[in-house]
């Protein structure tokens, strides 16, 4: 008997803001047709985050993804999971000002299907949000440690640590709300900090790295699943250990590979 409990409801914008205060939502990113589909029907939202770029190219930091390469990963998302409220996070240096985020906003929905798109930045990006919101994108936001922001702010810290930048995630948070957006990640903050963004806006916060005070929870599906080995972050919890089945069933094929019990003869035609 299956322990799984489908309430699965296909979401939107409307659904995503009346969450706030009635439903804890709960994101997790995807790359591949294969893996949205098994969370299409369990996950609120699927992102296919530029994440990608550190777990499946093996690369520093998220900053080289391109819009091209953010496009196609959408593209396979949204082909096995026809149902999900796909978000596609825009790379690195695809917003650096209204114009140029509006033509790239533009061309990710006339090529995907994607129902929003994600991008870094508060008080300073604001006016850029406010320009995709009017122009019919629909935009969730991200505040706090950024990734994209790791070579300039000097790696990757948590923040809300004094009073000053406690006031300036707040400041944010409500300046991304006013230019539109429909929800907010909040990456890496102080959970005492984030509970106070949280209060301070009527949009949902996603946290990640916020402790369990805000209105959802995102997570990278290769670091919830175990299957990246390198470091564990403190903010996640292993919900598998992927690494180790995935070599363990990978042995078990090589041995029965070498002691030629596969395949067997009910694998013969």
């Amino acid at each position: 008997m299956s322990i799984i409990t489908n309430d699965f409801e296909k979401i939107n914008i409307t659904k995503i803001k009346k969450a706030k205060n009635n439903k804890k939502l709960t994101v997790i990113t995807a790359y591949d047709a294969l893996f949205a589909k098994l969370f299409e029907e369990i996950a609120d939202m699927i992102l296919v985050g530029d994440s990608l770029n550190m777990s499946f190219a093996g690369r520093p930091d998220t900053l080289s993804a391109t819009l091209d390469q953010m496009i196609y990963h959408t593209n396979a998302v949204c082909s096995g999971a026809k149902k999900a409220f796909v978000i596609l996070d825009m790379p690195f240096g695809t917003y650096i000002n209204k114009d140029e985020a509006l033509k790239n906003a533009v061309k990710v929905y006339q090529k995907t299907n994607a129902a929003a798109i994600k991008i870094e930045g508060g008080e300073d990006r604001a006016d850029i949000i406010k320009h995709l919101t009017s122009n019919s994108i629909a935009v969730m936001g991200h505040i706090g440690l950024m990734p994209q922001y790791v070579r300039s702010e000097g790696g990757y810290k948590v923040r809300g640590k004094t009073k000053e930048d406690e006031e300036q995630l707040i400041a944010d948070a409500i300046a991304v709300e006013k230019a539109g957006a429909f929800a907010i990640v909040v990456e890496g903050v102080m959970s005492n900090v984030a509970k106070k963004i949280t209060e301070a806006v009527n949009i949902p916060i996603i946290g990640i790295g916020a402790g369990n005070v805000t209105d959802g929870q995102v997570l990278v599906w290769s670091d919830m699943l175990g299957f990246f080995e390198d470091f564990k972050p403190k903010f996640v919890r292993h919900y598998m250990q992927g690494a180790s089945m995935v070599k363990q069933a990978v042995n078990q094929y090589r041995n029965d590979v070498q002691n030629s019990s596969f395949p067997s003869q009910e694998e013969e035609y």
